[in-house]
């Protein structure tokens, strides 16, 4: 699989902490919990069951800024569940007391009441045993790496030391808390083409080597460079597409990389007469669709750990709209556990 989707979803045993100083975007993670802030600095913390037993997972979200409200969701391990089963009632569990029934959020996820809320971080962040029952079996959420993400939380968020800090309260006055930084604003703007094509080999010919002299990640474009022998390549693989995009721009489109259940398509934007420099966008690409590049990559086989991101057409290049991965590996959930937000855009309609 690809080594920058690698990035967003594998984790690791050590410390670790990520910042996109461009984005003002932080990933950290720490045994069995993690946390993501996105550019905008409102950040979400994920926590598990120990990796042997899954079971379920919490996610506590707050968005920057002085006084802003906490919020705890919780879902259950659903892999194994059968579809047809009953909606449970869930209860919280703090050393051995119950702490009463969690609201429902929707028909398979739960929200905390405030109070509970603030029981379960002040008991996650030390050694108190956390429990929700009422599945099929009793989820213990893991206290392991808690304290240290919980601090980052705060850290990114310039909460260390205030009243309302997660994890190490203090005196300092409420207003020194970081205030949000606004999501980038992007005009969408509709596009005008026609039907893709598959370009002829002269013109990829002449075309391939500024592709990939305009290819700016980590691992280039391999498939474009070295195309498969016929008779180990699918039908198509070798193929280099062209999409108008309006009267002056068009999208080009080749395979970059193919792993075991993954695979990564580039897309640049060139003047519809292939004469001048193309713009590199990304090389991890999955689909293109009506002025919108995506991305879709799972973290493993089974599916229950993605990577995904959008780009927009404004009228001169596709510009990043929204990035987030879905969490840990955890047997939690088919399709992700969580939306852990890295970017986000707010996107106006094309008029």
């Amino acid at each position: 699989m690809k080594s920058s989707i690698k990035a967003a979803l594998i984790i690791t045993a050590t410390l670790s902490a990520q910042v996109l100083a461009a984005q003002n975007s932080v990933s950290f993670d720490h045994k069995d919990w993690q946390v993501v802030c996105d550019n905008t600095l409102t950040c979400r913390a994920a926590g598990y069951s120990a990796e042997e037993e899954a079971t379920g997972s919490v996610l506590i979200t707050r968005k920057a800024g002085p006084q802003t409200p906490v919020t705890v969701d919780v879902v259950l391990a659903e892999m194994d569940a059968d579809d047809n089963a009953t909606p449970v009632k869930l209860t919280l569990w703090i050393e051995g007391k119950s702490l009463g029934e969690i609201a429902t959020e929707d028909s398979d996820s739960w929200r905390l009441s405030d109070a509970q809320a603030q029981s379960l971080i002040e008991a996650v962040k030390g050694s108190g045993k956390v429990e929700f029952k009422g599945g099929a079996k009793p989820f213990v959420l893991s206290n392991d790496g808690a304290s240290a993400v919980l601090l980052k939380f705060d850290d990114v968020q310039g909460r260390v030391g205030t009243p309302g800090a997660l994890s190490k309260k203090g005196d300092k006055a409420e207003s020194s808390v970081t205030a949000a930084v606004a999501a980038p604003v992007i005009q969408a703007v509709a596009v005008k083409g026609g039907e893709e094509r598959t370009l002829t080999e002269a013109q990829v010919a002449a075309l391939k080597p500024r592709l990939l002299a305009a290819v700016n990640d980590d691992n280039g474009c391999d498939r474009l460079a070295s195309p498969q022998e016929q008779e180990q390549a699918v039908d198509g693989d070798n193929d280099v597409t062209l999409t108008p995009l309006d009267g002056k721009h068009a999208l080009i489109s080749a395979l970059c990389w193919r792993g075991a259940y993954n695979e990564g398509y580039g897309y640049w934007v060139i003047d519809s007469a292939l004469k001048g420099t193309p713009q590199f966008i990304t090389g991890s690409a999955s689909d293109y669709s009506d002025g919108v590049i995506s991305l879709g990559q799972r973290g493993r086989g089974i599916g229950d750990c993605w990577a995904s991101a959008e780009w927009v057409w404004d009228g001169e290049t596709f510009r990043k709209s929204s990035e987030s991965t879905s969490g840990m590996c955890r047997y939690v959930r088919a399709g992700g556990t969580w939306d852990l937000t890295e970017f986000v855009a707010e996107v106006k309609e094309a008029k």
